[in-house]
């Protein structure tokens, strides 16, 4: 079968090639640039816990090596601290139950080239990619077996895929090429930026600062750590405002400083720069064999709101749903599950924050029916900056079609239905003991027993015990792929409770105890309901 062709190579295209790659699905990455990226400290990413387990996951561990696990997060308003969050160093284990408001998992800033940069290293290791340099896509055609896409420059060229995904910015050419509009609002906010090396009152903690008492600091600061005493600072501007020029923006940063300090410490200028937030949506997601992905199907940004983790939450969703149909053939209803879900869940981010703006910009009451009223501004644009929230929580897919509506025989969990599993510790058939986490992105519908005990007994003894026969005949069974894997325990789950993750780490559902026939449904469900062989095996469920 044809190879998917992934339409351009910043870190969301480059993801998405090595998240197939992980499925055994080979891709051909188009690269209308060099390859090289430019260096600008000033253009950083901030990665939520489940976007940085991903990129570990993608054969980039040591991407962490090159930004910052923040150790807490303070937000000021005028002189008086109103918050102060105590980060984890790195991201959240799934063992324990979600930390109250005072301790959260830690984001990872990063340098977006040094990203890019692990990543394209990462692909170019990988048999399975083909990355092409110096050729710019000017027609995409498609037909009922796969897609034929047209590049010039240096040398006119066809190239024929299974799937086409358009990972190529904001101004995508295959967005245009598709005919999709692009509809959303200009220049939602403007910050000036900058990138310098000193030393602040409070190392490796972010601080989100509302009406700092000094004269022409505007309406907010923020300050972000990067390695070696390097920080990011964004003053929020008006957003149609004057031009900042090196003078003004070198006042900005001596000012806030010496605000900060008591006096204006000594510092280094690293890079400079002003960053423009645009809110777009595009219309469709899909079309025939060609999707969207990151900047091309979307822009956010305001209010705490992360462009690149969104774009890799985009990845994350579609790459097992293309090896699914790479590798067993067509589904689509597991392919429109991408645009419902992701676009669904980008959708709801980009409603809280275009209804929060007005309020937490102009001033006034925030009304009843945003999300996190209750604790005003100061909390919800917190939760934004460090990933929690309606503006920052990782999505939970509790309405998509491969969620299956609550029947008898589930039970509730600590994790609801669509949202992502604790990353608890798992032993394998092999007898092998992991994190959930690294089983992850391998095309496999993941079943977790909960058994109490198998931590300390050989494998020998609980592999043929209790009901742990039984599931692993039912898993056997399955219409799709499927990993039989065993904890001690899982948050809110009882003692032999089965628990049925999607290969990107998702909840399908949860049972009390072996049900063959509901733990077929549900994964017949998540692969889209195409007709398939029914188990031989139909005797009576077991607890």
């Amino acid at each position: 079968m044809d190879p998917v062709i992934v339409v351009g190579a910043g870190p969301v295209g480059l993801a998405l090639a090595l998240a197939l790659a992980r499925h055994a699905v080979p891709s051909v990455v188009l690269d209308e640039n060099s390859g090289e990226q430019e260096a600008r400290p000033a253009r950083t990413v901030v990665l939520r816990p489940d976007t940085a387990a991903l990129v570990a996951r993608l054969g980039c561990a040591t991407v962490r090596d090159q930004g910052t696990h923040w150790s807490g997060w303070r937000t000021l308003r005028r002189k008086q601290r109103v918050r102060l969050l105590t980060f984890d160093d790195g991201p959240c284990p799934g063992d324990a139950p979600p930390r109250g408001d005072d301790s959260v998992a830690s984001p990872l800033h990063i340098p977006q080239h040094a990203l890019t940069r692990a990543l394209r290293d990462a692909a170019d290791d990988q048999e399975l990619i083909h990355r092409v340099t110096g050729c710019r896509v000017d027609s995409l055609e498609q037909d009922p077996d796969g897609v034929t896409v047209h590049t010039r420059e240096p040398d006119a060229t066809w190239w024929r895929g299974s799937h086409v995904v358009g990972c190529d910015g904001a101004r995508s050419t295959v967005r245009k090429l598709l005919d999709i509009r692009f509809p959303g609002r200009t220049s939602v906010e403007r910050h000036a930026v900058a990138t310098l090396r000193t030393e602040l009152p409070w190392p490796g903690e972010g601080t989100l600062h509302r009406l700092p008492p000094w004269r022409g600091a505007g309406g907010e600061v923020i300050a972000r750590p990067l390695p070696e005493n390097t920080w990011r600072l964004d003053w929020l501007l008006p957003p149609r405002g004057d031009l900042v020029t090196p003078d003004t923006l070198v006042a900005r940063v001596r000012d806030t400083l010496a605000g900060w300090c008591g006096e204006t410490p000594p510092y280094e200028l690293v890079d400079t720069g002003v960053h423009t937030v645009h809110h777009r949506l595009a219309r469709s997601w899909r079309v025939g064999r060609a999707f969207l992905a990151g900047d091309a199907a979307h822009l956010l940004g305001a209010v705490g709101t992360q462009e690149v983790d969104e774009g890799l939450r985009d990845i994350d969703n579609l790459a097992w749903k293309l090896a699914h149909v790479w590798h067993h053939g067509p589904s689509e209803p597991l392919l429109d599950s991408y645009e419902d879900e992701r676009r669904g869940a980008v959708a709801a981010r980009l409603r809280t924050a275009d209804q929060a703006l007005p309020v937490l910009r102009g001033g006034g009451v925030l009304r009843g029916r945003l999300p996190g009223a209750a604790r005003g501004y100061d909390t919800l644009l917190t939760d934004a900056h460090t990933g929690q929230g309606p503006l920052g929580a990782p999505p939970v897919y509790a309405h998509s079609p491969l969620t299956p509506a609550p029947g008898p025989a589930q039970i509730p969990i600590g994790t609801e239905g669509g949202a992502p599993v604790f990353d608890v510790r798992v032993t394998t058939p092999e007898g092998t003991s992991e994190r959930l986490d690294d089983r992850l992105g391998r095309g496999r519908l993941l079943v977790l027993l909960v058994a109490p005990g198998t931590g300390v007994w050989e494998r020998r003894h609980w592999q043929g015990a209790g009901v742990m026969p039984r599931l692993a005949a039912a898993v056997s069974t399955l219409p799709v792929r499927a990993e039989l894997l065993v904890t001690e325990s899982y948050p809110g789950a009882s003692a032999h409770a089965v628990i049925v993750v999607r290969p990107d780490g998702h909840l399908v559902a949860a049972f009390a105890g072996v049900r063959p026939a509901e733990l077929y449904a549900v994964a017949d469900a998540l692969r889209g309901g195409e007709p398939a062989p029914t188990p031989t095996d139909r005797t009576a469920d077991v607890n």
